[in-house]
C-alpha cells in the first residue's frame, strides 16, 4: 500500500507546485481539472477495481503533463519555446505532447478494463476498440474546449492553445490517435506482464 500513497503525494506535491504563480488561474484550473476530477474516481473506485502500478504511474505521468500546461498554458511552456527556437518551428508543441499522452494513457486504462473485466477478447477487437474509446475521449475534449471557447470567449483563447494554426483541432486527434496506436503496439506485452503478476 506504500507504493499507491508514495504516488498520492507525487500528484499532490505537482498539483500545489503548478497552482504556485501560474499564467493565469482560469487556464489552469481548465488544465488541472480533468487531473483533479480523475484522481477522485480512482480514489472512490480503488477498492472495488484496482489498476496494476503500471498503469497508475503512466496516470501520473499523464498529470504532469497537465499540471505543466496548466502552470505555463500550453502555448508558452518554456521547454518547448527553446525547442521552437532552436529547431525553427513555427510553434509551441508542447499541446502536441499532451495529445500524445491523451492518447496513450487512456489506451492502457481502457485496454487493462477490457482485459480484466473481459469486455473484449484478446485479439483483433482489443486493439480497434481500445484506440475507438480514445478517439472518443479525444473528440469529446475537443468538443468541450470549443463549448469553452462559446461561453468564455476571449479568456478561452489559452486554454485552446491553436497558436493561429487552422488545423490544431484536426493535430490533437491525430496525436492522440498516434499516442493510442504506440500504446498498443510498444506497451501491450509490458502491460500483459504487470496484469499476469497482479493476477497471480
Amino acid at each position: 500500500m506504500n507504493k499507491y500513497w508514495l504516488l498520492i503525494l507525487l500528484f499532490f506535491c505537482g498539483l500545489i507546485l503548478s497552482a504556485i504563480h501560474p499564467h493565469d488561474y482560469f487556464t489552469w484550473f481548465l488544465e488541472v481539472f480533468p487531473a483533479i476530477v480523475g484522481f477522485i474516481i480512482l480514489t472512490l473506485t480503488f477498492s472495488k477495481f484496482r489498476f496494476t502500478y503500471l498503469t497508475y504511474i503512466f496516470i501520473l505521468i499523464h498529470c504532469y503533463i497537465l499540471f505543466i500546461g496548466g502552470k505555463y498554458t500550453y502555448a508558452l511552456v518554456p521547454l518547448f519555446d527553446w525547442i521552437r527556437e532552436t529547431f525553427h518551428q513555427s510553434r509551441n508543441n508542447y499541446d502536441k505532447v499532451g495529445h500524445f499522452a491523451q492518447g496513450f494513457i487512456p489506451a492502457l486504462i481502457a485496454r487493462e478494463y477490457f482485459i480484466r473485466k473481459a469486455i473484449v477478447s484478446r485479439g483483433f477487437w482489443l486493439p480497434v476498440l481500445t484506440i475507438c474509446v480514445c478517439l472518443s475521449i479525444s473528440v469529446l475534449y475537443e468538443l468541450s474546449e470549443w463549448l469553452v471557447a462559446i461561453i468564455s470567449g476571449q479568456s478561452a483563447e489559452a486554454f485552446l492553445g491553436t497558436q493561429g494554426y487552422i488545423w490544431d483541432t484536426q493535430s490533437d486527434m491525430f496525436w492522440a490517435l498516434t499516442g493510442a496506436t504506440c500504446m498498443i503496439l510498444f506497451m501491450s506485452r509490458l502491460q500483459d506482464k504487470s496484469i499476469a503478476r497482479m493476477s497471480s
